[in-house]
């Protein structure tokens, strides 16, 4: 058994130690928000956070994120409550098929959570291992911006960020 702490929550999985962290996710929690694109850590739509940072959920073993914390979109606010960056990309309707947005925002998290008002350029390096193919990436550029401010003005400090 592994100790996982996804999402302030603590579970003990039985999946085998080399196992990804995505399928650990997605079959043993059902947190279907991180998906599978490409399997190789090159799409970032399995993205999620560990320790703060944007971490590849189909190219890590369990066993590498046994007893970090591990925060996922479900993690940042729910569909009644949605946290600032989920409100953010619903208000500049960032998402197109969807697909790849929650590994968006679990790297603008990241981002966020350790620099509170990036410039485009620090989004767009950030975002460096998302694919989106529907072209929406300005809404998305314009969603973090927006989910910047609104974090500010919820006076949340950027290692606060992560909770939503």
């Amino acid at each position: 058994m592994t100790t996982l702490n996804v999402n302030g929550h603590t579970h003990e999985v039985a999946s085998e130690p080399d196992t990804p962290l995505l399928y650990v996710l997605r079959n043993e929690l059902n947190l279907n928000a991180a998906k599978f694109g490409c399997g190789l850590g090159q799409c970032g739509a399995c993205t999620v956070m560990v320790d703060g940072q944007a971490v590849l959920s189909c190219v890590t073993p369990l066993i590498v994120v046994e007893g970090k914390e591990i925060v996922t979109v479900e993690g940042l606010g729910t569909a009644e409550k949605p946290g600032p960056l989920q409100a953010a990309f619903i208000e500049k309707q960032a998402a197109q098929c969807g697909y790849c947005i929650p590994g968006m925002m679990m790297s603008a998290a990241a981002l966020l959570k350790q620099n509170a008002t990036p410039t485009d350029e620090e989004i767009r390096s950030a975002l460096r291992t998302n694919l989106c193919r529907c072209g929406t990436h300005m809404r998305i550029l314009a969603a973090i911006r927006r989910a910047s401010e609104l974090m500010e003005a919820a006076g949340l400090p950027a290692a606060k960020r992560s909770a939503g």
